[in-house]
């Protein structure tokens, strides 16, 4: 598993090819092994495949037009009700103060990270988009307003293989026994 995780980069550009459901499917099933707290699993995942759907959260999402490239987006999002049952009243948002917005967005960022390493071991490319706004995002897709949208994934064949960024060295941020 370290080649894909060395071997993943965020992937901009895709080429002109359909993923393969079987892949899609492995892929999701990846994220939906994924561990959460107290197996709370709050991840949903909405796929999109339409051009109609994938302009107006590519449009949602800064005008990013690169991201029209990639054949599907998977949007990835948390639902507080796996830890709150009354969620009548919440609104989520990057605002929120409620305490468990930080474990659904960890748990729900585990099993992304699962889907974009499967896909990278499946030949695929990925990149993680998070800049938008819950209230841009969510009526495009008719995503209440107690869930969180954690990320877009665009998914599809790359077009592109960049280069390796610089990392810190393990002794700049591995301790021992205290800070």
């Amino acid at each position: 598993m370290l080649k894909e995780i060395e071997m993943r980069r965020s992937i901009r550009k895709y080429i002109d090819k359909e993923v393969e459901e079987e892949k899609l499917t492995q892929i999701l099933n990846s994220a939906r092994l994924a561990p959460s707290g107290n197996n709370t699993q709050p991840w949903h995942f909405i796929v999109i495949k339409s051009e109609k759907n994938r302009q107006k959260l590519a449009y949602a999402s800064h005008n990013q037009k690169w991201m029209m490239s990639a054949p599907i987006f998977i949007v990835c999002v948390a639902d507080i009700s796996s830890r709150i049952k009354d969620t009548k009243e919440i609104c989520l948002d990057e605002n929120t103060k409620e305490k468990e917005l930080k474990k659904i967005i960890r748990d729900t960022s585990i099993s992304i990270e699962h889907m974009v390493l499967e896909a990278e071991n499946l030949g695929l490319g990925t990149c993680w988009v998070a800049w938008f706004t819950q209230d841009e995002i969510r009526p495009l897709l008719n995503i209440p307003s107690d869930k969180y949208v954690v990320s877009i994934i665009t998914l599809g064949y790359k077009d592109e293989n960049p280069k390796a960024r610089p990392r810190k060295k393990l002794e700049e941020i591995v301790h021992y026994e205290k800070w």
